[in-house]
């Protein structure tokens, strides 16, 4: 699991001030772990703030034909694993927030997927004289992309089948920073949103505490 630490400034000095006058810390860092979920949550929401860079003209066009023509979900929400994903922690000297999805941090961060080149297996229909089948022949006049192909499934017994080899290729992943934090894991900071709420929450715990 990738770790980032923050280094949070006012914030931090505030939040060690406080913690040191309390003789359990524990509810201190539970209420900041609950802000940086809400916090997570309305980056979602608002995708992103400010706004993440747009899905690709492709990706969008990918989406409303897998959606029959409907809405296009919105960013990082496509199948809502990752919002789902969120979950925090927090002890007598720490709070967390993160997710376990695989793919999590370089959606965070950003960078580039690289894919090895690979041989594919293309398996098409045929008739019974070995013809391939075209999408809107007899028997598949609803298919849009007629004169097309006709790509056979496992339990296809006239098929032809070949083998093809797709060159090594890489994808470029702009960063999208959903957890509330900007930056490298080496170099983080809060969003001034997140900050501004838990400066609000120590202050009036602070306030509450020298009552």
């Amino acid at each position: 699991m990738l770790k980032v630490t923050l280094d949070a400034g006012e914030t931090q000095q505030k939040l060690q001030d406080l913690a040191g006058t309390l003789k359990d810390a524990r509810p201190l860092f539970k209420v900041i772990a609950g802000i940086l979920e809400k916090e997570t949550e309305e980056n979602f929401a608002a995708q992103g703030r400010p706004h993440w860079v747009p899905l690709s003209s492709a990706t969008v066009r990918n989406r409303l034909r897998r959606n029959n023509g409907g809405s296009v979900l919105k960013i990082l929400q496509d199948r809502g694993i990752l919002a789902g994903s969120i979950s925090t922690d927090y002890g007598s000297d720490y709070a967390l927030v993160g997710s376990n999805v695989a793919y999590a941090a370089i959606h965070q961060f950003g960078g580039t997927i690289h894919h090895a080149a690979r041989s594919i297996r293309v398996r098409l229909r045929t008739d019974k004289a070995g013809n391939l089948l075209r999408q809107g022949d007899k028997g598949n006049a609803k298919s849009s992309g007629k004169g097309l192909a006709v790509f056979a499934r496992d339990s296809h017994k006239q098929v032809r089948e070949t083998w093809h080899t797709a060159e090594a290729w890489q994808v470029n992943i702009p960063a999208r920073p959903f957890l509330p934090f900007y930056g490298s894991p080496e170099n983080a900071t809060l969003q001034p949103e997140t900050e501004k709420t838990i400066l609000d929450a120590i202050s009036g715990m602070l306030n509450a505490a020298a009552r």
